[in-house]
């Protein structure tokens, strides 16, 4: 295995801490928040991997993170982006099983937009050779919570809400609804979405907006009950979707796509129809839950990628030398990801 060079090319933030405002995952123009440098290349510490770029994936949470709105503070001049998929060419001590081996990594506290990366070894996966680098860029974040969360509503009943559902992970749980004979319900705002989410899984889909969607909403929730709403946009239309449901309704949000704050009108709902408001943070299911349940989802979530039961759908490729320049022009193209290489 060659040695690591002592520097390498990175993608770092500009700004420290959180910034205070809510303005939502889109970027009018990247050097705002991001710019180029040449850093050491870090060295693993105990239970630590260094691992040589191949592919990273943008998330929602990498914007919201740069432009100081996420759950973690940023640090200047460190590298941003929080999840990829390379090879590990060095390990600190209790993590050289992992030494050779291309893996799919989170980046704690951010780092997957440069040549190498240094995180914990529990924060890595093991690729089946089967599965593409693209696919491996995107194998956690938005894979692992669709099982966490399709989890929870699979629970409740055999309806389910999701909001944002031409998203990269909003594709991924219907589809997960469907091969596991639950009924999603999509919610979208573009009327062209509606076939290619159905030959995905929807059983319905909501498109915000129609003039009829409120009145649809209403029959589909006393038709079918569902009980989990897994919404990642979080605005006004959420909160009504979130009132038209029925008694114990779980309104689980796990991302902030919209920049609007809702507010709650029908607060009654919460004391007499038994309803609640619950966030979730895969960060967070990856930390509390026993292991031999992430690795049940671990191999569920391989094998949907090496049969081609899922994929990951690509709206644009960028090499690292021309993300702060292009990424805010890339991130506006719909309906895929952006796949950041070396």
């Amino acid at each position: 295995m060659n040695t690591p060079p002592s520097t390498m090319f990175a993608v770092v933030q500009t700004q420290d801490g959180y910034s205070g405002t809510a303005t939502g995952p889109v970027l009018e123009d990247a050097a705002e928040w991001l710019s180029e440098a040449e850093l050491p290349v870090p060295a693993p510490g105990p239970g630590q991997v260094l691992i040589r770029l191949r592919a990273a994936s943008v998330n929602p949470s990498d914007i919201h993170f740069i432009k100081g709105e996420y759950g973690q503070p940023r640090v200047k001049g460190a590298a941003a982006g929080f999840e990829g998929c390379g090879d590990v060419v060095a390990t600190g001590a209790g993590a050289e099983v992992l030494n050779g081996q291309r893996v799919a990594f989170v980046a704690a506290g951010a780092g997957a937009w440069a040549e190498y990366v240094v995180t914990q070894a529990m924060m890595c996966i093991p690729l089946r050779p089967e599965i593409s680098d693209e696919d491996g860029s995107a194998q956690i974040v938005n894979p692992m919570t669709a099982m966490a969360m399709v989890d929870i509503a699979r629970n409740a009943g055999e309806a389910f809400i999701v909001s944002a559902a031409t998203s990269q992970l909003g594709k991924l749980m219907c589809r997960l609804g469907r091969d596991l004979g639950l009924k999603p319900i999509a919610i979208v705002r573009r009327a062209d979405a509606v076939d290619s989410l159905k030959d995905l899984g929807a059983h319905e889909v909501l498109v915000t907006s129609n003039p009829d969607m409120p009145k649809k909403l209403t029959d589909l929730c006393h038709a079918l009950k569902p009980r989990v709403f897994l919404d990642a946009v979080a605005d006004q239309i959420s909160e009504q979707v979130f009132c038209a449901m029925p008694n114990g309704a779980r309104w689980v949000c796990y991302g902030k796509l919209s920049p609007d704050l809702p507010k709650l009108t029908q607060m009654g709902q919460m004391i007499f129809m038994g309803k609640q408001i619950e966030g979730f943070w895969l960060t967070k299911w990856m930390t509390t839950t026993p292991p031999a349940d992430q690795m049940r989802v671990v191999a569920e979530v391989q094998a949907r990628f090496a049969d081609g039961r899922w994929k990951t759908d690509v709206a644009d490729r960028l090499s690292l030398r021309n993300v702060v320049s292009d990424l805010a022009h890339a991130l506006k193209k719909s309906d895929g990801k952006v796949i950041i290489t070396p």
